[in-house]
């Protein structure tokens, strides 16, 4: 087996095959390819929970970045995976990395209307207040969205000191 069939099988959610590439080779598990994504980010990317299940497990870097600087994290806060997304929160992912256009997942979940995804965000300390590279904060992605019910959700977690 090549080890770098552990792309496609997380891509796919085969879990067999990638625990025994990652049994011939544990190195396997934070390998990344040409655009530089990690097993745990295709498997993100592609809605395989089992795949993110024993990625995690078996010590992927659960806050590894892409070449556009994308974690596992902002994938699912932009196409919505909410087990997925629950599963890095509880893990410990970083909530406030930010990609090279300066959007930390917080912005995905404002921008693509993932409401249940931005509170779990929210809750383990997301800064509303981090800025991409245009200035813009989630609450102003919310806002360019239309959409009342996140705009609502973010401003309850504004600190009263402000």
């Amino acid at each position: 087996m090549n080890e770098y069939e552990i792309f496609d099988a997380c891509r796919k959610g085969d879990v067999a095959v990638a625990e025994q590439l990652y049994k011939a080779n544990p190195a396997v598990i934070n390998m990344t390819d040409m655009k530089g994504f990690t097993p745990l980010i295709l498997a993100v990317y592609n809605d395989q929970p089992e795949a993110v299940d024993f990625l995690l497990a078996n010590g992927a870097d659960i806050n590894a970045q892409d070449a556009a600087g994308n974690t596992a994290l902002m994938g699912v806060a932009f196409k919505g995976y909410k087990a997925i997304a629950k599963k890095l929160i509880d893990a410990g992912a970083d909530v406030n990395i930010r990609n090279s256009n300066g959007a930390p997942a917080l912005t995905f979940a404002a921008t693509f209307g993932q409401l249940q995804i931005a509170e779990w965000l929210l809750e383990k300390g997301a800064d509303m207040f981090l800025p991409d590279t245009r200035g813009k904060t989630s609450i102003d992605h919310a806002v360019m969205q239309e959409n009342e019910d996140m705009i609502t959700l973010i401003e309850k977690y504004i600190p009263s000191n402000l």
